[in-house]
């Protein structure tokens, strides 16, 4: 399988995309033309996770042999890595609704799903590329990628990694999780500035000739562990697939039965690989994308223009502070009708004037299988509560999101009579303030004091990473303004 860049049509391997990341006309991977399958409940329905991952990796990683993906996939998603034996478990709300949990992962957030396999599939690449020169790995976060990116690439020889994250823009626990990382390997770098800074900063020095050629002087080449990176992208869409069949095998719905899908989204990776899943036969009927105040998705959705000239916030679901979308792009290219040239004048249009507009005829097509709609703040925090009240299921404030979209859907927005899977992000004791205020509890200025008091009132047990995590010492207190990024990445790259 070949991959191309969605502004043009130079070819690269998927070990050479996986690698570098980011392709160098600045657009992102895809593959030339997706698999041609249509996986069906009949063969999937007695795999075990692995198993389906496996299935799934060779489908976009045909340079791979079937022993080197088995051993990847093996080593990703086992007792050691992941809590919950089935790696993620369906909890069933009520005849309606359930939740897709992808938080029982190392750092306790969906992002360990992909950044579990991705360190395999990038060190195989090197590999097969025969690349001798120490690779950086720069990312962005708002709040859970870096952690899950430390964890996985954490003391892996020949791979440093550096995180970006804006100083208030990310949950107290995770920043504690990402300050106390243990590993040689590894720097977490605070800036006065907002996620979209971070990105934008990155993906200038992935871009850049001149920084690529000074990287190469020491011996150093860039790659990525966002999720523009296809080797974090595919691995996300085998949970879809196991989703499906969990719902299937527990009686939720029938074989080939269509369900919905809500996603809290902020960088689009997360529902981007369920559309994905959906194109390999996964039968979803309606993607719904939830937004919180920074609802540039949902109104884009909504009215076919994406429009990132507006105030930021910041908000009580942290991950989803994001105005730029770096993996919109990618859908653009197959709403587009695989058309890399529209997409270049989409994407070009954003990056000069912060607008983009699709065609009323490309919007129709958009809203036959997507939606966006948005939460603010207070609507989390009640989303919470009500939830808890009525279920005793604990949501995290992303989750409490995308639920509360769910509810302020109209029917002509969303079937509710077809059963509905909300993706589950994160655990709700990385976010002590927003759910301790949902639970009517007095807010500690220690979160841990907080946590064991929900822990208390709910009888949810305080998670084992969480309590490393409060009994270890903080690493990292670097705190730089977001012009200075290039600055401290070029004198990092001198110690390595």
């Amino acid at each position: 399988m070949n991959y191309k860049s969605t502004r043009s049509n130079d070819l690269k391997s998927s070990t050479f995309a996986t690698l570098h990341g980011l392709a160098n006309d600045g657009g992102l991977y895809i593959p030339e033309n997706l698999p041609d399958v249509k996986l069906s409940y009949e063969e999937l329905k007695n795999l075990s996770y692995q198993e389906l991952s496996e299935k799934i990796i060779k489908l976009f990683f045909k340079e791979f042999s079937d022993e080197e993906i088995k051993t990847a996939v093996n080593s990703a998603y086992n007792s050691t890595t992941f809590t919950d034996e089935s790696i993620v478990p369906l909890h069933k709300l009520n005849d309606k609704v359930s939740f897709g949990e992808l938080f029982h992962g190392r750092t306790l957030a969906f992002k360990d799903l992909a950044l579990s396999l991705f360190p395999y599939l990038l060190l195989l690449s090197k590999k097969k590329q025969n690349e001798n020169k120490k690779v950086l790995i720069l990312a962005a976060t708002s709040g859970d990628t870096g952690k899950a990116a430390l964890e996985g690439f954490k003391d892996i020889e020949g791979i440093n990694i550096v995180v970006f994250y804006p100083k208030n823009g990310v949950s107290p626990m995770q920043e504690e999780q990402m300050r106390k990382q243990k590993g040689n390997n590894v720097d977490i770098v605070a800036i006065n500035g907002n996620f979209d800074d971070a990105q934008s900063a990155i993906k200038v020095i992935f871009s850049s000739e001149e920084f690529k050629h000074y990287a190469s002087e020491h011996d150093i080449m860039f790659s990525s562990a966002n999720s523009i990176n296809i080797g974090r992208l595919f691995p996300q869409v085998i949970y879809y697939v196991s989703t499906y069949v969990n719902l299937v095998n527990s009686g939720t719905i029938k074989e080939g039965e269509e369900f919905n899908i809500v996603v809290p989204t902020g960088n689009f990776g997360n529902i981007l690989a369920g559309y994905i899943a959906k194109k390999l036969g996964i039968p979803v009927r309606k993607f719904i994308s939830a937004s919180n105040k920074n609802k540039v998705l949902a109104d884009f959705f909504k009215s076919g223009t994406y429009d990132k000239n507006r105030d930021f916030y910041t908000t009580n679901s942290p991950s989803m502070d994001i105005l730029l979308s770096s993996n919109f792009e990618r859908y653009l290219y197959y709403a587009t009708g695989e058309n890399s040239v529209r997409t270049k004048e989409l994407i070009d249009s954003l990056l000069t004037t912060g607008v983009l507009s699709v065609s009323p005829e490309e919007l129709e097509k958009i809203q036959k299988e997507f939606y966006g709609e948005f939460a603010d703040s207070e609507e989390t925090v009640e989303a919470i509560k009500k939830v808890y009240d009525e279920y005793k299921y604990l949501m995290d404030p992303h989750t409490a999101v995308a639920y509360s979209v769910y509810e302020k859907l109209s029917d002509d927005k969303l079937d509710k009579n077809i059963h509905t899977v909300i993706m589950s992000t994160a655990h709700p004791f990385k976010f002590p303030e927003p759910v301790a205020k949902a639970l009517g509890l007095e807010l500690n200025e220690n979160p841990y004091v907080t946590l064991d008091k929900v822990s208390e009132i709910t009888g949810v047990k305080f998670p084992e990473k969480l309590a490393e995590v409060r009994n270890s010492d903080i690493r990292f207190s670097n705190v730089i303004e977001k012009s200075e990024i290039a600055d401290y990445v070029k004198k990092y790259i001198e110690k390595i």
